[in-house]
């Protein structure tokens, strides 16, 4: 009888161990370019952090109550979104499924997300949550409209070398091969915008592209 108590307690010890594992493992999230967030979200905002609390947000099975984590933003402005301004924004309670963490004490914030039923903005950790004062200047720029115009494009992230598009609406993301970092020159400094040919290729600079870049052909 005591090596049967012994074996369930190691069982049930595993399939803790195991269970905790596989929490701490299940948000992963893959890099992204800052405007391909802009593009894939349903909101996006700038807004200070002033205030945070846990929120039941309805029933498990058996009742148990499901909690999030409300935080209270005073918006900015609004780049993409409802005609409505946000006031909360809500996130999962834990890192491990995907729960973000921001500092309440009015620090500013880059903000996407989803916007679930009820017009409430969801946020994880998989969406590209950043300080203001972090962004470059081209980044804040592009924010008004350049990301926007580039929403008919697709940024393919460069996983190993050589890598290239397979199609020509498509912009290669080299930062991480290239320079080491999953944000240089190109998350900091340039968008990928549809140009008359239907074709997608790189901009820099913070203006609008001209039509001169737009109508250009390559060779």
């Amino acid at each position: 009888m005591p090596l049967s108590i012994n074996r369930v307690l190691c069982t049930l010890t595993v399939l803790i161990l195991w269970q905790a594992e596989e929490l701490v493992e299940a948000c992963s999230c893959a890099p992204v370019h800052p405007q391909q967030a802009f593009c894939d979200a349903d909101v996006v905002i700038r807004a200070k952090v002033v205030g945070k609390k846990e929120v039941d947000t309805g029933n498990k099975i058996y009742g148990n109550p499901i909690t999030s984590i409300q935080y209270d933003v005073k918006q900015i402005k609004m780049y993409k979104g409802p005609d409505q301004d946000i006031e909360e924004i809500f996130t999962a309670p834990f890192s491990a499924v995907c729960g973000v963490t921001l500092d309440t004490s009015g620090k500013e914030y880059l903000i996407s997300g989803k916007m679930e039923a009820g017009g409430k903005m969801h946020v994880t950790l998989c969406d590209y949550i950043t300080p203001w004062e972090s962004m470059s200047p081209t980044q804040k720029k592009s924010l008004t409209q350049r990301y926007q115009m580039g929403c008919d494009c697709k940024i393919v992230r460069c996983r190993s070398l050589p890598c290239a598009i397979s199609a020509p609406e498509e912009c290669l993301w080299t930062d991480l091969m290239m320079e080491k970092q999953v944000y240089g020159r190109q998350a900091n400094h340039y968008a990928c915008v549809k140009r008359a040919d239907s074709s997608c290729s790189w901009y820099r600079g913070m203006a609008p592209p001209t039509k001169e870049f737009l109508d250009i052909e390559d060779p």
